[in-house]
Order: C-alpha cells, then sequence, then structure tokens
C-alpha cells in the first residue's frame, strides 16, 4: 500500500540500522573475534560467515526480548543489566551514522516534528545522539525504560504522538526490522522499512511495511514539505 503523504505530521525513528550502521559494527567485531579461530578461510569468507550469524540471530534475538517484555522481565533484566556495567565497565560504546543521515534530518527538522523510537536504553540512545550533535532535532526520545513495553508493542509510538501533540495515525514509524513495523502498525501508523539495517525485504514486507527504501536518506525524496507548514 502506498503511503498517504498528506496524513504525515510527524516522523519516527529507530536508531540501530536505521540513523546508526550497528550491523556493520557488530559483524566488524565479530571478524575480529572469528579471525584467529579461523585462519584458513579468507576475509572474504569471515566477513560473509559473520555477517550471516547476526543476521540469524537477530530474529530469535527480537523473540526473546518481546517475550520477555510480555512476562515483565524486561525491567528485571536492565536492572541485572545496569548492575553488570558497574561491577564489569564495558569499553564505551562505538557508532557509525548512516550516510546522509545529517542532511536529512536537518531538512526533515525544519517540516516535521522528529522522536527517537529505540528499544535502547537512555544512557546509550543519548551517548549516539550526543556524539553526533543530533539530539536538538528530535521533539521526543522514548528509550526502552519510557513505556511499560517497547517494540513491537506500540506504547512507544503512541507515548511519543502524544508527547508531539498529533494522533498515533498521523505519524510514520522508519525502521530497519520486523519489531518497528509492526509497532508502527499497532499503533496505527504508516511504516517505512529500511534495509540499510537488520532486516530483509522479505521480512518487512511480511511485518506489514507501507514502504521499503534503501536507507532513510531516500525519505528526502519522498516527503515535500507538508502542506500544513507550507
Amino acid at each position: 500500500m502506498p503511503l498517504d503523504l498528506s496524513r504525515i505530521r510527524a516522523i519516527c525513528f529507530d536508531i540501530d540500522g536505521t540513523l546508526s550502521d550497528t550491523d556493520d559494527e557488530w559483524v566488524q567485531e565479530l571478524e575480529n573475534r572469528l579471525r584467529p579461530f579461523l585462519f584458513f578461510l579468507s576475509p572474504g569468507q569471515i566477513h560473509a560467515l559473520a555477517r550471516w550469524l547476526i543476521m540469524s540471530g537477530e530474529t530469535p534475538g527480537n523473540w526473546l526480548f518481546e517475550a520477555l517484555d510480555r512476562l515483565g522481565l524486561d525491567q528485571w533484566v536492565h536492572w541485572m543489566s545496569q548492575r553488570m556495567r558497574i561491577k564489569h565497565p564495558l569499553s564505551p560504546p562505538r557508532f557509525r551514522l548512516i550516510p546522509g543521515v545529517p542532511i536529512l534530518l536537518h531538512n526533515l527538522y525544519h517540516h516535521y516534528p522528529l522522536a527517537i523510537i529505540s528499544a535502547r536504553d537512555e544512557s546509550t540512545t543519548l551517548a549516539f545522539l550526543d556524539r553526533y550533535t543530533l539530539r536538538h532535532f528530535f521533539r521526543v526520545v522514548v528509550t526502552a525504560q519510557t513505556t511499560p513495553h517497547t517494540k513491537p508493542f506500540p506504547d512507544p509510538l503512541i507515548w511519543a504522538a502524544n508527547a508531539i501533540g498529533v494522533e498515533p495515525h498521523q505519524c510514520l514509524m522508519v525502521g530497519d526490522t520486523p519489531p518497528d513495523i509492526r509497532a508502527g502498525r499497532a499503533a496505527g501508523a504508516q511504516t517505512v522499512g529500511v534495509l540499510c539495517g537488520f532486516g530483509n525485504e522479505r521480512e518487512l514486507r511480511r511485518a506489514g511495511a507501507d514502504l521499503i527504501l534503501p536507507s532513510p536518506v531516500h525519505l528526502l525524496a519522498l516527503l515535500p514539505p507538508p502542506h500544513f507548514l507550507s
């Protein structure tokens, strides 16, 4: 189903795989760990294996996270992970920006209220936005701890819409995985799947994406300034 552009009053973005090139970062990290054990493979073969392992684990990981959320255990898991970080600090997270994202946000910011809807915790969400000086583009930032349930439940998008002052069906949810699309659809929003992250076209179509683009930057050619602000 094509997008109804006249309906869009706000745009919500996922982070991992949508604004941040997280999958390539994880693939590179796994490549580095596999290389000493798979010295008999070529660099290209190790890269292909690492990418396959990351992508294969993404869907079961989403299922597990959703199950924990349904059982009300996600907050407990978050609390435990925070305690582990205190006892065993990790190196600061590394972020890569999807090419063209700053230009995209700069242009959209002047015409649409923007929101972040991430399943990350608040500290790493804000760390990403601050690393690239993006926080000022977003009127609302929703993280895993903002609402009782996170994606694929509609709660984060409904919360963001209320905070912005629009109806959920007037939002456009942009993400790279089925939980992003399912969350948007459950809230009554239109959805765009992007192929620069973890999801593939078949999964995104099956989840019900209204449109699939190579990356979020392609929104610039799609979204004119809304008529109510022109």
